[in-house]
This record gives C-alpha cells, structure tokens and sequence, in this order.
C-alpha cells in the first residue's frame, strides 16, 4: 500500500473529488437566465446533478422541452442556441430531468460560464463530474476513460466563449464514450458532426385576434409583475399595455423579467413609455449584436441607465466576480459604500437575491448577461485593470486566512468551506496572476495547496504550482511552500522520482545550518519517498532528522508527521511494537494541528492496532477518524479510514458490514476515476472473498491486484503480503490445481476497470437479479465479451469485421433483453456469466 501524499497511510494514491467539487453552481434559478449560485448539489429528481432548485416556475417552452428530448432520443449532440437571455439554461433543465430516466448513470450539468481559460473546459468538466485529472495525463482522455463506462447525459451550459474547445472535449468524448449523449447551450453552435441545432426563439406572443392572457410571453411577464407587486393584475386595461410591452421586448424571458421587476416603481404604462425612449437611444448608438440581442441589449441599458452613478459603479465592479459573491467580498472590489448599491442592484433584478453558500455566507448572484454587460462598460470607464488587481488581492487575502485555518484542527471546516464558496473567484485570480502578477500567483497557490489536498484535487494543481514556484527565488519562502506540495502531488500520482527531486531540492536550498519548518517537511516527504523505494532505512534516517528538527522548533505538525513516518517505516520494516507506539504518539503530540495530519495519524493507529489484534481500539480509532474526515470533507482520509473499517469487519467475521463498506469506497472510487487508490481496495476485497468462503474469487481478485501492482510500480507492504499467504494457500487447495489457475489467470488478465467492476459485483448488496445469458446468441456473448474488455464501439467493428452501426443495434437488443444499460452492467453481465 503506497504512500500517496500528506497524509498517507496505507493507500496508493489519493480518491477523486466527487461530484459537487469545481465550478458546478446551485443556487437557485432566477427566472429563465443563466444558472449561478452556490456549488452543485443533487436535486430531488432522481439522477440529475448539479442542477439548481428554481425559485420560480416555468412558464411556457413546453413544446420546446418536449422537441428538444425528443431530439436527444434520435442524436447524440443536441445543442440549444439562441440569445443570452432566451432561457436556455432553464430550457437545458427541464428537458434534462424529463430524460434523466433514459441514463442509468444519470444526467450531469456542468457550468462553463466561468471558465476564462478554453484550456481548462476539459479539467472543469472532470470536476464537475467528479474525476480528478492526473498529472501527464490530459484532463480530456481521464474523463473519456471514466465516462466509457457510463450512460448518462451530460449537460454543458454556456458554452459560447470557449466554444472551440467545447467542440473538441464533445468529439473526443462522443468517439471514446458510445453511452454519452451531450446537451449544449450555446450562443452558437459547435458546428461540428453529428450536431443537431435546436434554435430557442422567443415566447409566444398574442396575436391580434387571441386572447392576451393565453399568451406564454404575458403569462410569465404577469407572474414575475405578481411576484415584484402583489397588487398587480391582468385586466382588460393592463392587459393590452402588457402585451405591447412584451412584443416590444421581442419575447426575451430575461428582457421580460427585468421590465417585470419595475412594475412596482413605474407601473406598466410608464414601462412601456421608457422601453420606447431606450431602445430608440440605442438603435441610435452603440450595439451588442444584431437581431433579437440588440433587444435584449436595450433591455439590460435601459435598466443600467435608470441607476444612479454610485450603483452603475458597484454594478461594474462587481461584474469583476465569475459566480456568487458576499457583501464583503463586494466592498472590498467595489469599494466601502458597495453595500447600499449592491441591495439596490437586488431590487432591480440586476442581482440575485442573497442565497446561503456552502459556508453559510449570504452570497449574491448575477445572471451571465447581465454579467458580460457590466465587463463591458467596466472596460469603456477604463476600470478592468483596477477591478482585476482589486479582486486579486481580495482573494489572496481569502485564501491566506483560509490556510490558517486549515493548519488547524478547529477551524478546519470553516475554513475548507469558505473556500469551497470562493471556488470559480480563486480560479479566475489564478488564471490573471499567473499572466499578471506571479507574486499573487504564488501566494493563492501555496494558499489553496492545503484545500486542494483535502478535497482531492492537489495532483490536477500540479502544472499550476510549478509554474508559480517558477517565478519565485530558489529557497525563499513561498519557493519552497510550493516545492512540498509539488512533492506531495507526484507522490499521490506515483510519481517517485519527481517527488523525491521535489524533496530533495528544497533539503539543499534551506540546508541544515539553521533549522527550519520546510526542512523538516522536506525531510519528512522524503522518508516517505524513500519507503516506497524499498529504502526503509533511509526513510527511517529522515524521519528522525525531521523529528528532531520539529520537536527543536515547537513544531507539533512536523512532530506529527514524522512520527507517522517513523511509525510507517517500523511496521514496514515488521516492528509492530515500535510501529503501534509510535502511531500512539503521533496522536497526542500537543498542539492544534491539522486535522488531516490528525486523521491521518488515526488511520496509521487503527492499521498497527488491527495489525497487533487489538481490533476494538483499531474500531474506535477508524470511527473517530472517519466521522471528522466525513465533516471535513476529506476524501482522501475518508476512503484510507473506511478502506480500514472494512478490513477490521472481514477480521471481525462481519462479512455483510465489510461488504457494505467496499461496495461504498468502490463506488466512489470508481464514478471519481480513482484509479490508483482502487488498488487498495482489491486487496481488502480480496480478504472479504476469502472471508466469505468465495475461493475462486478471491484468487481472482489478488491476481488482479499482484498484476495491477506490478503494472504500476508499487511494493507489496510486507504484513498485507504475508496475511495473504494462508487463506491463498487454503483456496488453491480447495479448489485444486485447475481451478486455482483459471481463476488466476483470470484475473492476472483483468484491466483495472474491468477488475473494478468485478470486486462490485462480488460486494453488491442484497442478491442481485443477473440477467440470464443464456437468453443472447453467441454472436451477442461475444460483444458482450469485448464490451466487458473495455472495447469501444469502433474497435469492437474492428474485431468482428461489422459497422459500428451494425454493432450499436447488437448492443441494443443485448439491452432490451437484459435489461443492462450502461456498459458496466454488460461488463458485470460478462463477469457473472463468466465471458470474462
């Protein structure tokens, strides 16, 4: 089990954010415009993700929900076009949960709106659906790889500006992921392939023979009136006004929302009068875009004209934010006198009214074109530069007082929460720092590496972090901040040797002649290093120094974690004893330390103490820890605790508890592409099945994992090594010299994927109703066969020399007799049937 990481206590490398992570926005809908908010959470509707609650209904577009499900019934790529204001992120919601029932896997949205650079739409994306790129690997084929598997809809909104890139991930994923279907709204189409274009027009207007009321454009416009001033009705002298205002907004549900909020100020009549005399001023000046934009254009000046010169100024400094912002965060970038301006904007619907983020912090909002108008006339007042070095410094003030807290057990959670709401801020500061100012860019980066550990994204930071440590002197302060982490990031991706030159750099530029924190990191990094090499001697050596050097400097995390790396390197080298007592003292080293140095240390406590036969204090110690990795969010402690937990229930003859416990980490590991820490998983499994009486399979399930191993470079930890001796040894002779052998050359055969897929089926709960195989034809088991292999589509037309028309329609007969939709469940299908 190797080390990944700060932290690491057994595991191979770090499990992937799940879904929720990145820049996926939930806070609730506004009417029809562009979805902004807090970070994603699951709806109610079952198998639909990061898809925000709407605070008002929808009205109209029902034909248009029902065209555009009907279209993904036919394509695989159906793009929503049309104006910003038109409703497409709202038409994109509702047909999504119409489908969701068609996936298996669901239907995943993720927010593009704040993404600056095209280069990262493929990382945001992995995020949002829950897979963690890997250094070396680009983002786009780790999500194809991931996504493979899958059935489900993914939902790319506001893909306007990146639109190039957008168009490339969507044909990657569509040739590498025959199960992914992908529903864009777009500004304009990806003109690419296999495209089919559904262009939103504008609502339904009366005509001049229909009643007023059925008309879906005064029907939401008499609605959102309601909401604003709860004396208005439609009448039969309101009515006509209505309808002439709605046809002079063309339509536009943004345009109509925002002419509906001043009802109460203005009245309809008034509104009508104003909407004529701004959209003449604007014909007669400047211009977004032609057609129907330059109604909604008129729309949003109209309403940014009727400010004062004070709110018109908050307006464009806070359009500097790519998602939800607090009041403070508002004055800081806006100025002190923001917070009357900024309950102003509110009013006029030109932001949200404040929604509680994942903090707890009262956030506000603003809609996407109201957004990019305000960048606008940020940028004809001269103010971009101003702006952007102001919110440069907000948010490195944020994330320094964020890391403080997260060096600290007590204000942990505050902390990684707070950062959690700032999350698409930090992004877009570090995409400016990074060509602006690389001092900045230095400081956010080292500031967030502690959150980006706990949340399992440090290893896709990596590029981020060498390019900041780029820019600084060698040996400096915020130098070698970024050389640890970077050191710690190749260790969670197995990358040794960059880990051990990250570690060793930093030794040599601080030296020995006065002692220092980053040395004793530095060398407590490295005796990780060292163990996995096979060089407990010298991990032991380190980890002494690093103890010294801390426990010289009143130093409790460094004392913490090197005694956690002198208690690892003691139970590699098969001193329990010495293992068991250092794991006791790493744990009560005074101070407040970091809580996932903490947890960390717990999970060292329970391996020895199980390890020892001391189970029920390797139980307490997993309870604890896992309870707080769970509050802090920390998925990588989290998966090594319940990895722990399930291994103490196999040792306990607690086989359906255990089974619940892998089924949980597996899925996780498996939805987030957690490959590497997979590993770990296997083995405990492995246990279980021997446990379990299931000889067969758990030979099956240690061959993957020995080969697996082998694969990947990782050693053996020598206790798990020599558990697996008897029940292996008790397994080949129950079975007998054949069996043993196919079930090993089974698994010695399986990819990780496929072996992932297997340890879910053996762990399932409940006894699973496999479909019978008996029911295909032999050209129907031989696809299910290379779909259980990881072929796609095209290779398996390849193999069998037919279309991949041909070998779609095979596949889904095989579903509609079978009843497996995604290609897990053929894979599961193959492995129950024994095909693979």
């Amino acid at each position: 089990m190797a080390y990944a990481g700060p932290g690491r206590a057994g595991s191979p490398a770090d499990p992937l954010g799940g879904p929720g992570s990145g820049v996926l926005y939930g806070g609730g809908w506004r009417g029809y415009g562009t979805a902004v908010g807090q970070l994603a959470e699951v709806t109610a509707a079952a198998g639909v993700h990061g898809f925000p609650a709407a605070l008002t209904s929808f009205i109209g577009r029902d034909q248009a929900v029902r065209e555009v499900a009907g279209l993904l019934g036919e394509g695989r790529l159906v793009t929503v076009t049309g104006p910003g204001g038109a409703g497409k992120t709202r038409l994109a919601g509702e047909a999504a949960k119409q489908v969701a029932v068609r996936f298996a896997d669901g239907v995943w949205l993720a927010e593009l709106a704040a993404v600056q650079d095209a280069d990262q739409v493929a990382a945001v994306v992995a995020v949002a659906v829950g897979v963690r790129p890997q250094p070396g690997v680009p983002a786009a084929e780790a999500l194809a790889e991931v996504l493979a598997r899958q059935q489900l809809l993914l939902v790319l909104d506001n893909c306007e500006h990146v639109i190039g890139a957008v168009a490339a991930l969507s044909a990657g994923l569509l040739l590498a992921c025959d199960d992914v279907k992908i529903l864009a709204t777009s500004r304009e189409p990806l003109r690419m392939a296999g495209e089919v274009r559904y262009r939103l027009g504008p609502l339904a207007l009366p005509g001049p023979d229909d009643a007023v009321e059925g008309s879906e454009a005064v029907a939401l416009f008499a609605d959102r009136a309601r909401r604003a001033d709860g004396q208005f009705a439609l009448d039969a002298d309101s009515g006509p006004v209505v309808a002439r205002l709605v046809a002079r907004l063309d339509g536009m549900p943004l345009a109509i929302e925002l002419a509906a909020a001043r009802v109460e100020a203005l009245g309809v009549a008034q509104l009508l009068d104003r909407l004529d005399d701004r959209f003449e001023l604007l014909n007669a000046g400047d211009r977004l875009a032609a057609g129907r934009q330059r109604s909604l254009a008129a729309t949003v000046e109209w309403s940014y004209r009727l400010l004062g010169q004070r709110e018109q100024r908050v307006f464009r400094g806070v359009s500097v934010f790519p998602g939800p912002f607090t009041l403070e965060a508002a004055e800081a970038v806006a100025g002190p006198g923001a917070g009357p301006a900024v309950l102003r904007l509110v009013d006029c619907s030109l932001l949200s009214p404040p929604r509680p983020g994942p903090d707890g912090r009262s956030r506000y909002a603003m809609l996407e074109t109201l957004r990019a108008y305000g960048d606008r006339m940020a940028a004809e007042a001269g103010e971009h530069g101003g702006a952007a070095k102001a919110l440069a410094r907000w948010a490195a003030g944020v994330a320094e007082e964020a890391a403080a807290g997260l060096q600290t057990s007590t204000a942990e959670v505050a902390a990684a929460r707070r950062l959690d709401g700032e999350d698409a801020a930090m992004r877009k500061v570090l995409a400016w720092a990074a060509d602006h100012d690389p001092a900045v860019a230095l400081r956010l980066a080292v500031a967030l590496a502690p959150w980006w550990n706990l949340r399992g994204r440090l290893t896709a930071q990596y590029p981020v972090l060498r390019r900041a440590a780029g820019s600084a002197a060698a040996g400096s302060g915020g130098w070698c901040a970024a050389q640890l982490w970077l050191g710690h990031a190749a260790i969670a991706s197995a990358d040794i040797t960059a880990a051990l030159g990250h570690f060793t750099a930093v030794c040599e530029a601080v030296g020995d002649q006065v002692p220092s924190r980053a040395l004793a990191d530095a060398l407590c990094g490295r005796s990780a290093v060292c163990r996995e090499l096979g060089r407990n001697a010298d991990a032991a050596e380190d980890g002494r120094r690093s103890l010294a050097l801390s426990r010289e400097l009143g130093y409790p995390a460094g004392q913490a974690q090197a005694c956690r790396m002198l208690g690892l390197a003691a139970y590699y080298a098969g001193d329990l004893d010495g293992a068991v007592r250092l794991a006791r003292q790493a744990g009560q080293i005074p101070g407040d330390i970091p809580g996932w140095i903490a947890r960390a240390c717990r999970s060292l406590l329970a391996l020895v103490l199980a390890e020892e036969g001391d189970l029920a204090g390797a139980e307490r110690a997993c309870a604890e820890g896992l309870a707080q990795a769970r509050e802090a969010g920390d998925l990588r402690n989290q998966m090594r605790l319940e990895g722990h937990l399930a291994d103490l229930e196999v040792r306990a003859d607690r086989i359906g508890d255990a089974a619940a416990h892998l089924n949980e980490i597996l899925r996780i590991a498996v939805r987030a592409g957690s490959w590497l820490d997979l590993l770990d998983q296997l083995d405990f499994c492995g246990f279980w099945c021997a446990a379990s009486g299931r000889h067969a399979e758990a030979i099956t399930v240690w061959a993957a994992y020995a080969a697996l191993l082998r694969h990947k470079g990782h050693a053996d930890p020598p206790a798990f090594a020599g558990r697996r001796t008897a029940p292996l040894r008790e397994a080949r002779h129950v079975l007998g010299p054949a069996r043993a052998r196919a079930a090993q050359d089974r698994g010695a055969a399986m990819s990780l994927a496929t072996a992932a897929e297997y340890a879910l089926l053996l762990v399932a709960p409940g006894p699973a109703a496999a479909p019978d195989p008996g029911l295909l034809s032999a050209r129907e088991r031989e696809l299910v066969t290379l779909v259980a292999q990881g072929c796609t589509n095209a290779q398996i037309a390849a193999e069998l020399y037919i279309s991949v028309r041909t070998v779609g329609s095979h596949l889904d007969r095989i579903r509609d007799k079978t009843g497996c939709r995604r290609r897990a469940d053929l894979t599961r299908l193959a492995l129950a049937a024994g095909l693979a």
